[in-house]
C-alpha cells in the first residue's frame, strides 16, 4: 500500500467520524433547576459540537417512568448516548463541558 493510499484512507476515516449521527436521550425529573440546566447545557454543547448531526430526546421520568425503568435510570438528570457506539451514561446537569465532551467521545482522554 502506498503512502498516498494510506493518507487517503486516513482522511476518509476522519470525514466519516465528522459525519456520525448521535442519538441522545436525556432523562430528567420534572421542571427542576437541575433538569432545566441539564437541558440548556446539553443543547448548547450539541449545537456547538454536533450541529445537524444529533437527535436529542428529553424524557421526563415522572411522565414516562417505564422508559426510565427500561434504561435502569437510578439518578436524574442522566444522559444516554445510544449512537454511535459504545453506549455511554452521564449523570448530572451537564455543566462540566469537558466531561460531557469526553462522554460523547468528542474529546480524547487527556485531550
Amino acid at each position: 500500500m502506498s503512502d498516498k493510499d494510506t493518507t487517503e484512507r486516513f482522511e476518509r476515516a476522519l470525514r466519516d467520524l465528522d459525519e456520525r449521527q448521535y442519538v441522545l436521550r436525556l432523562y430528567v425529573v420534572g421542571a427542576t433547576g437541575a433538569s432545566q440546566r441539564a437541558i440548556a447545557n446539553l443543547r448548547e454543547i450539541c449545537e456547538l459540537e454536533l450541529a445537524g448531526r444529533y437527535e436529542l430526546e428529553v424524557i421526563d421520568i415522572y411522565q414516562q417512568p417505564a422508559l426510565a425503568e427500561g434504561e435502569q435510570i437510578i439518578a436524574a438528570p442522566t444522559l444516554i448516548k445510544q449512537l454511535p457506539p459504545p453506549v455511554r451514561q452521564l449523570v448530572g446537569d451537564m455543566s462540566d463541558r469537558d466531561h460531557v465532551l469526553l462522554g460523547l467521545d468528542l474529546r480524547p482522554v487527556g485531550g
